[in-house]
């Protein structure tokens, strides 16, 4: 089953740059196709395949961060090559 997901990290801490662009580099870097947009990034691919491939890449930036939050919206469909319609 394809999936699209929607991630936001904010990590809570004055230097939270660096610690977005690495996580959206190692994103990029992975077998799944990635768009970002400036408030978000959108990751798309198979469940099982991507779901632990996002749990590892979590857990990695997590752990180089004290405090963060990250927002994860999931649909069942690739919307990859959703375009407006208005």
């Amino acid at each position: 089953m394809n999936i699209s997901i929607e991630l936001q990290l904010s990590p809570l801490k004055d230097d939270w740059e660096p610690h977005i662009i690495d996580f959206i580099k190692h994103l990029r870097a992975s077998e799944f196709k990635v768009l970002e947009n400036p408030l978000s990034t959108q990751i798309y691919g198979d469940f099982d395949t991507l779901m632990p491939f996002l749990t590892q890449e979590i857990k990695r930036s997590f752990s180089g961060i004290d405090i963060a939050v990250l927002q994860m919206k999931i649909v069942k469909t690739d919307r990859s090559d959703y375009e407006p319609h208005f």
